[in-house]
């Protein structure tokens, strides 16, 4: 019998991290509804990754039950090893030429009016995957030509030119993850640089102003709350037009720990100040995460540029 690869192996030597009891705002229903049973069968029929599956969402019962699905593409194993995600570590595999096609019919079988597609990090390629996120872009165009795509990437760190293909391709939101502030990357997103995520976010909207920007960080991780106000500085500085505000969730033992629960009341006043920045559109509770009601908010940013201009007008 085949021995069953280990998720995360760059942490199996850390010390374990025991895991806090949830609050009751935390907690949420087990899937079991027809409408997450239909869209999980569509997935596996379709041979696809989701990221609700691989990073063990919270909301993929509520998600998956109105046949919401954000699509992991090039594979489930990332070349980054961040302290917070589940994702699996590892070599990854050679990309597969026909998921764009697949990702494309699976789109349309859903009948989706939005769709967010992610991916792992593809470190080991040369353009970062750029290229194969754009054909994925193109199919989905051809096969379902009423549905607005979002794209979140990784952030094609020393990738010449990645970020114009992607932008290219147009997609009608591009999400790139902040993730924590700057003083946590070390232990946190080793593989990444704050300022490397800032300025691809704001290489977007220099190579087209009409796509929309978007950025999520999570919380409770240790962070203070003078350090958010001033990375939402840094997204409202790189012209991001939607931020997204989550508790950060601890997958197993090995992961990085939470350092508190923050409280629904806490969420909302992020939310006021984001807001007060001049961000278009803020999620921020304690279950949001980056394609959580991704279609509902698509519809409230379009919305809210056009008020923006209308006001701008007048």
């Amino acid at each position: 019998m085949q021995k069953k690869r280990t998720r995360h192996p760059e942490k199996q030597r850390r010390p374990d991290n025991p895991a806090k009891r949830k609050p009751s705002w935390i907690r949420v229903k087990a899937p079991v509804s027809d409408g997450y049973l239909e869209t999980k069968a569509i997935v596996a029929e379709h041979g696809l990754s989701t990221v609700c599956e691989e990073a063990a969402c919270p909301n993929i019962g509520e998600c998956w039950a109105k046949k919401h699905a954000t699509f992991m593409i090039m594979g489930d194993i990332c070349t980054r090893a961040c302290a917070f995600c589940n994702v699996s570590t590892g070599k990854p595999g050679l990309l597969d030429p026909f998921e764009p096609a697949r990702t494309g019919a699976a789109v349309s079988k859903l009948g989706l009016e939005h769709v967010v597609i992610t991916s792992v990090d593809r470190d080991d390629l040369p353009d970062g995957g750029a290229q194969h996120i754009a054909a994925v872009i193109h199919a989905i165009r051809e096969m379902a030509p009423k549905t607005t795509i979002e794209v979140l990437t990784p952030d094609f760190m020393k990738k010449a030119g990645a970020v114009e293909i992607v932008v290219e391709a147009a997609p009608d939101v591009f999400n790139h993850n902040i993730e924590t502030v700057a003083r946590l990357y070390p232990s946190i997103r080793p593989g990444a640089r704050y300022f490397t995520s800032l300025s691809l976010l704001a290489r977007v909207k220099e190579l087209d102003p009409t796509i929309f920007t978007k950025s999520g960080l999570m919380v409770g991780l240790g962070e203070s709350k003078g350090e958010v106000s001033q990375l939402m500085d840094d997204l409202r500085a790189a012209d991001v037009d939607f931020m997204t505000i989550g508790q950060y969730l601890q997958p197993t033992v090995k992961h990085a720990a939470v350092d508190r629960f923050v409280t629904p009341e806490e969420f909302e006043g992020y939310a006021k100040k984001a807001r007060a920045k001049g961000f278009l559109l803020v999620s921020s509770s304690p279950l949001t995460r980056s394609s959580y009601h991704a279609d509902d908010d698509f519809r409230r940013l379009r919305a809210a540029r056009l008020d923006t201009l209308k006001r701008a007008q007048a």
